[in-house]
């Protein structure tokens, strides 16, 4: 059995803890845009996996494992949990190569190479005729910078530090710097 135990946070009194590096725009932007990336490959997935779900060849639980995982990832970076951020590029890494593989044909065929005759069109996951090729091909191909930037702006983000807490007395307030104003010294 596993308990669920509470962060133990030892605090001293007449103080309270701040995170400066979580006020800077740049994090703040940088948050921002990962959260987006995420959203939009999670948009551009569920497009591929949707429109095009009788030629995915056994990728349909890889797919969803990806979608719940960018979901996840993308609910929690916006709580500003730094530690997604390295898990968030390393699975762009991997769909980064899975969407170069099957927009170039590397693997045998590539979305756009399915609209010669033999080919049957893609069924939908709902039944019916799915997307076009060419659609999908266009989807896939988005994926490539759509990855790219989100490994750049997760690393990005990783390293701007939205984990650092800084003690200061409960009456002061940070700098516009970042820094906590220095307590006024004792009266003596």
């Amino acid at each position: 059995m596993v308990r669920v135990v509470a962060r133990v946070q030892n605090l001293r009194p007449g103080y309270k803890v701040t995170y400066p590096n979580r006020d800077k725009p740049a994090s703040k932007v940088t948050k921002l845009i990962v959260v987006v990336l995420l959203l939009v490959s999670v948009a551009l997935m569920a497009i591929v996996t949707v429109g095009g779900w009788s030629e995915l060849e056994g990728e349909q639980p890889l797919n969803f494992f990806f979608i719940l995982s960018y979901l996840i990832f993308a609910f929690y970076i916006a709580r500003w949990q730094r530690g997604l951020l390295p898990m968030a590029a390393a699975l762009g890494i991997v769909l980064l190569i899975l969407a170069v593989i099957a927009s170039t044909g590397a693997s045998g065929t590539s979305w756009f190479d399915r609209n010669h005759p033999g080919f049957a069109p893609p069924q939908s996951l709902f039944g019916g005729n799915g997307l076009s090729p060419d659609t999908l091909g266009v989807t896939t191909v988005l994926m490539i910078p759509v990855e790219a930037l989100l490994i750049v702006f997760s690393m990005l983000g990783f390293s701007q530090g939205w984990n650092v807490e800084v003690e200061i007395p409960a009456g002061s307030s940070p700098r516009p710097g970042g820094s906590p104003s220095a307590p006024a010294p004792a009266a003596a």
